[in-house]
């Protein structure tokens, strides 16, 4: 260990710094390009997309091929801008560490970059400083550490020298010598020898622990792979049964093989990692221009789904800063929200004031100078004041005591601190009304302290002992951490979704409690505390936690019991937080959700969103947004399910008959796909959210993306699309029309009836004409309007009916496909009809 007056010599440190190495934590750094295309074949669904397209070249379909994999680059392309986009804003938010420290070296007092920082350096803390190793205080004169990063505990412990050889304690507590990498000296000045850097502070063993935490997959992902085993079970038993059967009635075993691939090919809906990857991808970057970044996409959906939100009270539902709200005087409690103050109340801001330093870090003291405007006089007044002597804050004197010559020479003493301490100062016999009156307060949820006054002779000699001096009590004063704008209203949208939202934090239980009642909180189950919580079983806590809504005095350990514990409840947990502590949690929680303005480094990392603003609404917005982005995505599912049913039976259909012409070649169902894509990956993924979607319980995170009735309903729009597209079939083909003019308004049918099931799946509860009047959608208007001109087209510009095999049709034959692709869907807005009668439609 270093010397406090002489420290480490240079060679001393660089040969420590050799040895141990850098001061700073373990980054897992920015993933490379290849890294990032690796995570994205990954994904199965991706390689089913990448798979598809090289069965369309090796069927000699290279339109089809061409298409896909041009689905795979904006896939791609889309995912690493978005990843590459959030973690350049998560690089601008590495502001934790202090880049340099002031350190004594060979007797000389040299700053060094943080970074090189070594065990047995001396360092000297000042106010306003960022601690950037754990250390243990050797000198310290009126030392205060903001230890909230660590603690959850928004207001600044008194620190106290030690010696080296003390067993360092964990964070928090009043009057301990230690002092911890990352927290912040708000108050005082002193000197302190280094005991761990980097990951063996108490930074870096939270950090390091994260490793330890499993992230699982979210329900989507669980369900994509759920679909993939589905999809090639129904593809590979549709292709037996197709080769069979051809083979059986054509003869031609070999052209049944291929036909049996095609047949595979049909049933395998490329869209499924379209509708996923893109609709994920873009409604992260949506999310990232509402302040919220997703640090991987998938974890949208499982935003959707939350069912709990757990909040840490300080920098997240309040705005992790002191106010000073009130003022007490013979009992009587003075709002500074409600008018002017009078003459007593006056003179208790001022002495607060007084004992206050006049360039403030520590909040408390900012609390009290932001309030000099109350003052007769204002700033002037306190500014023409000269500071004699500053008595500093001893833990047998929990007070800070200045002392003052004003403009016309008198002088005065003014302290604030503890009331107890204050009391003592006053010599007060008898304190009981002052300390019920502190007890009522602090159930407000304020942090009371007491403010008293002196008079000293001009020209006499200030005391040593500021015992010495004859205070006279003037009043408390309730500080508290201001709530954070729109949060109680966040917190009723929340419950009005049906989603739980508890509080754990370090905080004393009747700040939390007071917190909790003003943001509307459920604390009907009363407060538990982390002492509570060791006395607990697993068993115990289960039954508990759904009931309590407050956890106070929590330290990480117990905050990652807690999750654990939600999660075997079956909750979809999200986890707010943005200090070191929240980290564990973060990680382990279904949606680990930062605080970017205020968060370590450690607890960015370990979450899966990160809200720039550190607005707890953007949450609230977030699963907003991500119940929208899930419900788009089913009606996506649902048309890509119904179309393709339809399609796999135009194609089956004419097999039947050896005689019957094929509708479907290999160029008209890639002519489909540039239906079929954008429909999926534009026209539903800009469909306006359900406004009223934050007014219904959160989904079963097991229950299936398609339920038995949903599938079932998407099954019936397919077969009806079928039966329109095979009777206008039988109808060309009764008419004794050539097999080009059958398939020219058997195809037309089929997009015609595509473009129907587009417009009624937009909304499963609102007819088309409700739809259309009340939800913006540009997309679906260009639709509309390409396609039918496209096909109109493809089926009256010769070069483009005969390279595609169709035949010439009347412009009054197109009456029959419109006719028909009307009635494939029209019982589906009878169903919603029927189904809603007298519910109030909202989606």
């Amino acid at each position: 260990m270093g010397d406090a007056t002489f420290g480490l010599t240079p060679d001393g440190a660089r040969a420590k710094l050799l040895v141990d190495g850098p001061n700073e934590l373990p980054e897992s750094g920015s993933r490379s390009v290849i890294r990032q295309l690796g995570d994205l074949f990954g994904e199965p669904m991706l390689l089913l997309l990448v798979a598809a397209g090289v069965i369309n070249f090796v069927l000699s379909e290279p339109l089809d091929g061409v298409l896909l994999f041009a689905s795979v680059l904006v896939v791609m392309g889309i995912s690493l801008y978005q990843e590459g986009k959030t973690e350049r804003a998560l690089m601008a938010l590495r502001d934790m560490s202090a880049p340099r420290a002031l350190v004594v070296r060979g007797g000389r007092r040299i700053s060094v970059p943080s970074t090189e920082v070594v065990v047995g350096d001396v360092l000297i803390l000042q106010e306003g400083d960022r601690v950037p190793a754990d250390a243990v205080l050797v000198d310290a004169t009126n030392v205060m550490a903001d230890e909230s990063l660590l603690t959850g505990e928004s207001v600044p412990v008194n620190k106290v020298p030690g010696r080296l050889d003390d067993v360092p304690e964990q964070p928090g507590g009043e009057h301990k010598p230690w002092v911890y990498s990352g927290t912040l000296i708000v108050r005082g000045r002193g000197t302190a020898v280094v005991t761990a850097t980097g990951s063996s502070t108490e930074v870096g063993r939270i950090g390091v622990s994260l490793g330890t935490i499993f992230r699982e997959r979210t329900p989507l992902q669980r369900e994509i792979r759920r679909l993939v085993r589905v999809i090639a079970v129904l593809g590979i038993g549709a292709a037996v049964v197709v080769v069979a059967v051809y083979g059986i009635t054509r003869g031609e075993w070999l052209e049944a093989v291929l036909v049996g691939i095609a047949v595979v090919m049909s049933m395998i809906p490329e869209e499924f990692p379209v509708i996923f990857t893109v609709f994920l991808a873009l409604g992260a970057w949506r999310m990232s221009r509402m302040r919220v970044l997703a640090r991987k996409a998938p974890v949208i959906e499982a935003l959707g789904a939350a069912t709990a939100i757990c909040v840490d009270k300080t920098g997240t539902l309040t705005m992790n800063s002191m106010e000073v709200n009130e003022v007490i005087v013979d009992s009587r409690v003075v709002s500074l929200g409600l008018g002017a103050l009078d003459e007593e109340s006056r003179e208790v801001v001022r002495f607060g004031i007084l004992a206050s330093s006049t360039n403030p870090v520590d909040p408390m003291d900012r609390a009290f100078r932001e309030r000099v405007n109350l003052l007769d006089g204002g700033e002037r007044r306190i500014s023409s004041m000269q500071l004699l002597v500053e008595y500093p804050l001893l833990e047998s004197r929990l007070a800070v005591i200045q002392v003052w010559r004003g403009s016309e020479g008198d002088v005065v003493v003014a302290a604030k601190g503890a009331p107890e301490a204050i009391i003592k100062l006053c010599r007060l016999a008898d304190g009981t009304k002052i300390m019920d009156a502190v007890r009522d307060s602090a159930g407000r949820g304020h942090r009371v302290l007491g403010v008293a006054r002196a008079d000293w002779p001009r020209d006499a000699k200030l005391p040593t002992d500021p015992a010495d001096f004859e205070f006279h009590f003037l009043g408390l004063v309730g500080l508290l951490d201001p709530i954070r704008p729109g949060a109680r209203e966040s917190v009723d949208v929340a419950k009005s979704a049906g989603i739980r939202v508890v509080m754990i934090t370090g905080d004393h239980p009747s700040t939390a409690t007071a917190v909790a009642n003003s943001i509307g909180i459920d604390g009907q189950g009363g407060v538990l505390t982390g002492l509570d919580l060791d006395l607990m079983s697993d068993d115990e806590l289960a039954r508990r936690i759904g009931e309590v809504g407050v956890f106070a005095r929590m330290v990480p350990g117990q905050k990652l019991r807690l999750i654990r514990a939600l999660k075997a409840n079956g909750e979809v947990v999200a986890m707010t937080g943005d200090g070191v502590n929240d980290a564990p949690a973060l990680r382990a929680a279904d949606i680990g959700i930062a605080m970017g303005g205020r968060g370590t480094d450690v607890a960015r990392e370990a979450s899966s969103l990160v809200i720039t603003d550190d607005d707890f609404s953007s949450i609230i917005e977030g699963v907003r947004q991500g119940r929208g982005i899930y419900d788009n995505l089913r009606k996506a599912m649902s048309y890509v399910v119904a179309v393709h049913v339809a399609i796999v039976g135009v194609a089956l259909f004419p097999l039947i008959d050896r005689e019957w012409p094929l509708v479907l070649l290999p160029l008209q169902l890639a002519l489909l796909e540039l239906v079929i894509d954008p429909a999926c990956s534009i026209v539903f993924e800009a469909e306006e959210h359900d406004p009223h979607v934050m007014t219904i319980p959160p989904r079963d995170p097991h229950a299936p993306l398609f339920s038995r009735t949903r599938l079932l309903i998407s099954a019936l729009q397919g077969l009806a699309v079928l039966a329109s597209v095979v009777l206008v079939y039988v109808w060309a083909m009764r008419g004794d029309r050539g097999n080009d003019v059958v398939r020219s308004l058997t195809f037309g049918t089929l997009v015609l009836s595509n473009l129907g099931l587009i417009v009624v799946n937009r909304s499963w509860r609102l007819s088309v004409l409700r739809t259309f009047r009340e939800r913006r959608n540009h997309a679906i208007w260009w639709l509309l309007v390409v396609v039918p001109l496209v096909l109109v087209a493809l089926l009256f510009v010769r070069p483009l009916r005969t390279a595609l095999d169709f035949g010439a049709i009347a412009v009054t034959d197109l009456a029959v496909p419109i006719l028909a692709a009307a009635a494939s869907v029209v019982w589906f807005e009878a169903y919603k009809m029927i189904r809603w009668r007298g519910v109030a439609t909202r989606q």
